[in-house]
């Protein structure tokens, strides 16, 4: 009878008049609105020019002989590095929303937002726009500078035109809130969506770990918001090989050793095979914890660099290296603590590392990097962000330059040149 008259009282609760067991009240955030541009006048942009001053660092490629930097949003460099002693910048190609590129037999294929678009480069001081394809990537967005959300739904609404940036906008919203009961059933919430040569056929320029694109024989590898492209270079055209394959993870860079694709995420390294290259095939995933993590492969040895400081995550600064011979079952060897390292490169045994600067190992044993004969060299007061280690010279794009070093003598590694980046 307790137990009745207990239910009794309980239900009487729920019925009694003027009773709620929520609250609505208005929350104010903030959110990134999307600032966009007409498509007509988006892509009526995308012509080489007069070169201009490197303002601001990005990504890197080298083909024969020429270095092409991105300029985060805005374009691409054209540096003539004949003579690495002394680097000419000669040609600059506007291209809005450029972040990531590749080059192969004198075409260079770079991304514009949600397009990918293509140049020759058989002069290199003088690109010739060839041609666009648009929407093959949908769903790339200008990247955001501050932590808040971004409004989704209203960026991909083509009507408007191209994303090209953002603004933070401050919203009030009316929620309703649940009290705290242990009959509740739950609550709202507000929240906002976050958003070296490789082996291939033909002539393929050497990327830097931060890179998104990747070249396996005659196909360009994309990644970008989880989504892995493919794109047959085989004809003149490049031609987008059906749809994009869900990769997950927040895969942030992509590197091409043998027949396999080495993925960096903020949670791991990912391996696909492309032994069918237009059917990638996942084979395994090696984690770690939450940081940004650029990855790069030179006999079967995979190096994995971890930051802190970033959108990727928590605060590891580490070196971890991988046997990947068996890339169904990749084995951790050594994990290495470090500064704050971001890109790096891996030639002949030479290991380049941006870290506290430019750190240099030998790195034939992974097991003893770290002893005192094996660091060959550290560059301090550098900022560095990537770098290609090419024919016995390092190639390293900073905060503030474009530095170049002598690596013929590993042990007494020089400094060539710098090329100025900045405002």
């Amino acid at each position: 009878m307790k137990n009745f008259a207990f239910l009794l009282l309980i239900a009487g609760l729920f019925v009694l008049p003027g009773c709620k067991d929520y609250v609505d009240e208005y929350v104010t955030y903030t959110i990134n609105e999307p600032v966009f541009m007409s498509s007509a006048e988006f892509r009526s942009a995308a012509s080489a020019e007069q070169p201009r001053p490197i303002e601001e660092q990005g990504k890197i490629v080298f083909y024969n002989n020429y270095l092409y930097i991105s300029q985060p949003g805005k374009g691409i460099h054209v540096i003539d590095n004949r003579d690495p002693s002394n680097p000419q910048n000669i040609a600059f190609i506007e291209l809005l929303g450029n972040a990531d590129m590749h080059v192969r037999n004198n075409v260079l294929y770079a991304d514009s937002y949600i397009d990918l678009v293509w140049f020759n480069v058989n002069d290199p001081a003088k690109p010739a726009f060839k041609g666009r394809k648009e929407e093959v990537f949908p769903q790339s967005l200008p990247p955001t500078e501050n932590y808040y959300g971004i409004d989704y739904e209203k960026s991909m609404d083509r009507r408007n035109g191209i994303v090209i940036g953002w603004k933070p906008v401050e919203r009030k919203e009316l929620v309703r809130t649940y009290k705290s009961s242990w009959w509740s059933w739950g609550g709202n919430e507000i929240y906002a969506d976050a958003a070296s040569p490789e082996s291939s056929g033909g002539s393929v320029g050497a990327t830097g770990s931060m890179s998104r694109f990747a070249i396996y024989n005659d196909n360009l590898y994309t990644v970008i918001n989880n989504q892995l492209g493919i794109f047959d270079l085989s004809d003149e055209t490049p031609e987008k090989i059906g749809e994009d394959m869900n990769v997950g993870f927040n895969v942030e860079t992509i590197f091409s050793y043998e027949n396999n694709l080495f993925m960096g995420t903020p949670t791991g390294m990912i391996i696909y095979s492309v032994e069918d290259p237009l059917k990638p095939l996942y084979q395994s995933m090696i984690t770690h914890l939450f940081a940004c993590d650029p990855v790069v492969v030179e006999n079967d040895i995979a190096y994995i660099t971890v930051r802190s400081g970033t959108l990727c995550g928590q605060n590891a600064n580490e070196l971890i290296i991988v046997d990947v011979s068996d890339v169904k079952k990749p084995k951790h060897i050594v994990t290495y603590n470090m500064q704050n390292p971001k890109g790096l490169g891996i030639d002949n045994g030479t290991l380049f590392v941006c870290d506290d600067g430019l750190r240099v190992f030998n790195a034939g044993n992974p097991e003893t990097i770290m002893h005192e004969d094996n660091k060959l060299a550290h560059f301090k007061n550098i900022d560095g962000f990537d770098v290609i280690p090419f024919n016995n010279t390092l190639m390293m794009i900073a905060e503030d330059g474009i530095y170049q070093y002598d690596y013929t003598d590993v042990k007494n590694i020089r400094q060539l040149s710098r090329l100025p980046v900045g405002k």
